[in-house]
């Protein structure tokens, strides 16, 4: 019987010499994969922190751009109004065509400021044409174009991608001589939908609208002003393109301010959560490790015991 069991225990000791690698391998592969996953997250973590700091570092330059622009387009408002905020907007206040232009912009890793306005942008032309009017989109910005040109498509006119930032004047310019070219004169209005910036943690939802300088009789523009004869036309034509200008080039400022303002916000919220990330990764690293050792070592003991016996 003392052989039989001495046999028994030698037998038992081979199978777990030979079973304690594939068991250590299993063991190792596993911590191998959470060590990996939380170097990769350690990485993006360090780069969502840098763009925090570079987002910023670009919202107080265009926090100085939008306080210039601010005055700069105060001269706009007796002719087309304040701007209209998009939130439980019913568009009752736009004419029968009209031509919609949101501005987006050509990057990502920015939160909602996309998003919110390409949905307003959907929300709009719905409630438009189960009003019976009729509308058109010149999309500015890449992110927007993406997201409008799947369901909207067949109404996009133009879009503007590759938009250099920060914007400057002689880009509105350029941007509002499109939407000429594009015959924004034959259109009763041209919406611009935009994000307005409040502070480095709120942003908002509005548009303006702009009507062109047309009527006869009572609806005749600036009949308070004298003009030369026939240059009043020339002359309501150049002022439509330079009311345009100024109005795109105040979006402009008032978007980027916004788009910095929530990729700060959003690089921080990343930022926390791949620290939660890899405090749970470590948690269950140091787990395994802790198993794969009292493994080893609950092994080393049997063998031992069972040579000894």
């Amino acid at each position: 019987r003392s052989s039989i069991a001495n046999t028994a225990r030698r037998v038992a000791s081979r199978a777990m010499a030979q079973s304690q690698p594939m068991q250590q391998t299993r063991g190792m592969a596993t911590e191998k994969q959470l060590f990996t996953q939380m170097q990769s997250t350690k990485n993006i973590q360090k780069i969502t922190s840098s763009m925090k700091m570079v987002s910023a570092a670009k919202l107080k330059g265009d926090e100085n751009r939008l306080a210039v622009a601010k005055p700069f387009n105060v001269w706009t408002t007796p002719l087309c109004g304040e701007p209209i905020s998009m939130e439980d907007a019913t568009y009752d206040d736009l004419p029968q065509k009209t031509l919609l232009v949101p501005i987006t912009s050509d990057k990502g890793l920015c939160g909602g400021v996309n998003s919110f306005i390409s949905r307003g942008v959907k929300e709009a032309v719905r409630k438009m044409q189960e009003s019976g009017q009729e509308c058109d989109i010149v999309v500015i910005g890449d992110k927007g174009r993406g997201q409008l040109r799947r369901i909207h498509g067949d109404i996009i006119k133009r879009s503007a991608t590759e938009i250099q930032s920060p914007g400057t004047f002689t880009l509105a310019a350029a941007l509002s001589a499109e939407l000429v070219a594009a015959g924004a004169a034959d259109y009763d209005a041209v919406v611009i939908m935009y994000n307005t910036y409040v502070n480095a943690a709120v942003y908002k939802q509005a548009y303006k609208v702009i009507k062109p300088f047309s009527g006869e009789g009572e609806d005749e523009p600036m009949m308070a002003y004298e003009f030369e004869p026939d240059t009043k036309a020339e002359i309501m034509v150049d002022l439509y393109e330079y009311l345009l200008t100024s109005q795109l080039f105040h979006s402009f400022m008032d978007g980027a301010a916004s788009e910095q303002s929530s990729r700060m916000a959003a690089m921080e919220n990343a930022s926390k959560n791949a620290g939660e990330m890899i405090e749970s990764l470590s948690l269950q690293y140091n787990r395994a490790r802790q198993a794969r050792i009292t493994t080893e070592l609950i092994e080393i003991i049997s063998g031992a015991s069972a040579l000894e016996g």
